[in-house]
């Protein structure tokens, strides 16, 4: 950062990485992974995986190991990682680390990544299929 530039803090960055991200509803996001034309990638943590269930088909990837298994260049890449135009969805609980998360991964060159509006809870909410819930 340069020194005349004012810090920036989270809700400003979260607005500035959202006008970057063409964010798609639940409903969206599971016809397109039905479809084959996108990938689901659940970031929550294991607590909240527990808790409350995972999205059928979605490649489950710890926040801070991402963009090493998402990169297509990675030596430490998920076989699902194809390749540069791979349209990936990037969920978390509510849909706010996800905005951040899908930013990272666009700037490794994955130009189609984006995020679910509302996280898991909305995905959840609308009804969409859900296992392994605990309770």
């Amino acid at each position: 950062m340069a020194v005349s530039e004012r810090p920036v803090g989270i809700d400003e960055l979260l607005d500035r990485v959202r006008e970057d991200l063409d964010r798609i509803e639940a409903r969206e996001a599971h016809d397109a992974a039905r479809a084959g034309e996108a990938l689901l990638v659940d970031i929550r943590y294991a607590a909240l995986r527990e808790r409350d269930g995972l999205i059928p088909g979605a490649l489950v990837v710890e926040r801070n190991e991402l963009e090493w298994r998402l990169d297509p260049q990675g030596s430490h890449r998920a076989p699902e990682a194809t390749g540069h135009d791979l349209r990936v969805v990037v969920i978390c609980n509510e849909g706010y680390a996800s905005s951040l998360a899908a930013a990272s991964l666009r700037q490794l060159g994955l130009h189609r990544a984006t995020d679910l509006i509302g996280g898991f809870q909305a995905w959840r909410a609308d009804g969409l299929p859900v296992t392994g819930a605990a309770g």
